[in-house]
């Protein structure tokens, strides 16, 4: 009767504190130079050194420009924390993939393509989108910066159990609905905070078709719905996904992991806190209007209106609609653009710029558009140029800039300025989350490029069938 989370998390309790929280195994600690330099320092402090180096990589990603990487950082502050990374992963004896290194990109991104990530294994990051992990089965979470600096030490973590739920979607996902769509379409149903305190597994036969970059796109946004992860049962798929990278287990090792692999799976009668199911021909291409993820609309329809709301309710609508410069009840399609970002832990994978140069392909940038089309790792940039998207991408009047986390924070160059629109592929759009003052509009990899050749917002279902594979 266990679920798959059950299964992973009672593999790795170490003790269970009486009335209190669960010592659990951490079986990998990704580091990057946000969360993790008090958490070095801490040790210093202490005279401690990592418990188990081997288990621990870090890389810069949010700081990290997406132009001229080869020369120093000139912004100050990201200069220190990208150098103090590097200078705590030597000393500390630790795996650091720094700038320009093939290995390097964003996290979330590099963790799963170099194979870091495997089924059945505890992983954490000082970053709450370490969720995206969980797609090739696996219990990831992000942690805070005392928490990096626990699992440094000991290569363990104190936490309370959380509940478990599973969401299932039944069906298929139609022509030009992509998982990031049926991502911001469960945030909408379900809210902002409507995943809080559970772990949440992935179901169902939409989920089940998705490939494996269309689930770590989903169990990314996860956090966004408050759950402390997401997660779908290993597979063929993610099998075949795995298989012969950098540092996924070979020979008789392989073997030996996928038959141990295949066990991890909710047992048929396993008993959820929580059980939610959608139909997935209720889904259309989403794009958000508002000013958190779960304000989100399909895209032929319109913001929705005050009727129904509390007083509360709706003076939070209205402020978030003062800010984005909409009104209650208008639609979106034709709705004037002014940037596009393709990338972020959500969507800067090759099949994503597969999705964007689909709809590129044979036509142009609109002339008022700025477009940062960033990959998210060096990786997935070599991708690009094997199967000739760069070239797509450059006779359509786009350039392709370096790996980093880029716009989607804007903790680096690549700002929107205040007041302009954004169609972005990232993961939030908070106030001023992509600039002080920008205005984000949450969208899919297609969606992204539809709006980037028009200028305007546009249903890409009226464009080309979404494709994954060489253009």
């Amino acid at each position: 009767m266990n679920t798959l989370f059950d299964k992973i998390w009672d593999a790795h309790v170490v003790q269970q504190v009486e009335d209190g929280p669960t010592e659990l195994y951490i079986d990998r600690l990704y580091c990057h130079e946000v969360t993790s330099p008090q958490a070095f320092e801490g040790l210093r402090q202490r005279g401690l050194r990592c418990f188990r180096p081997d288990h621990i990589y870090c890389m810069p990603d949010h700081n990290t420009p997406t132009h001229d990487q080869d020369k120093p950082i000139e912004d100050p502050v990201s200069r220190a924390q990208v150098d103090t990374l590097a200078k705590n992963a030597e000393e500390f004896g630790l795996t650091h993939f720094g700038m320009m290194n093939p290995k390097n990109g964003i996290i979330h991104v590099v963790g799963p393509e170099r194979g870091l990530t495997l089924p059945g294994m505890t992983i954490v990051c000082g970053d709450s989108h370490t969720s995206t992990h969980g797609a090739l089965g696996a219990v990831a979470f992000g942690i805070g910066t005392s928490e990096v600096e626990m699992v440094l030490a000991s290569q363990c973590i104190l936490q309370a159990r959380p509940k478990t739920m599973r969401i299932t979607v039944d069906g298929r996902l139609g022509r030009g609905v992509t998982a990031k769509d049926l991502a911001l379409y469960m945030m909408q149903q379900m809210t902002t905070s409507g995943a809080t305190g559970y772990f949440v597994e992935y179901a169902g036969e939409a989920v089940r078709s998705l490939t494996m970059e269309g689930r770590l796109t989903l169990c990314n946004l996860s956090i966004e719905m408050g759950a402390r992860g997401g997660m779908v049962a290993p597979d063929e798929v993610t099998f075949e996904y795995i298989k012969g990278r950098d540092y996924a287990p070979k020979g008789e090792a392989w073997d030996k992991a996928v038959a141990y692999w295949r066990t991890l799976r909710s047992d048929d009668d396993a008993v959820f806190d929580r059980e939610v199911r959608f139909d997935a021909a209720d889904i259309e291409p989403m794009l958000t209007y508002g000013t958190n993820p779960g304000m989100g609309t399909g895209i032929t329809q319109c913001i929705p209106t005050l009727d129904g709301m509390g007083e509360a309710a709706q003076a939070s609508f209205l402020k978030s609609m003062d800010y984005m410069g909409f009104r209650p009840g208008e639609p979106l399609l034709g709705k004037r653009i002014d940037y596009v970002f393709l990338g972020a832990c959500t969507n800067g994978r090759i099949e994503d710029f597969r999705a964007f140069a689909s709809i590129a392909k044979g036509r142009k940038k609109a002339e008022h558009v700025v477009a940062w089309l960033v990959p998210g790792s060096w990786m997935v940039l070599d991708e690009i140029k094997a199967e000739g998207l760069d070239r797509i991408l450059h006779e359509a009047g786009f350039e392709i800039r370096q790996p980093g986390c880029s716009a989607c924070l804007a903790m680096n160059d690549d700002k929107v300025p205040a007041g302009k629109y954004a169609v972005s592929t990232s993961n939030r759009n908070f106030e001023g989350r992509q600039g002080p003052g920008s205005r984000t509009l949450l969208a899919s990899p297609l969606t992204a490029a539809a709006a980037a050749v028009t200028g305007v917002i546009t249903d890409p279902r009226t464009f080309i069938i979404y494709r994954t594979k060489k253009l």
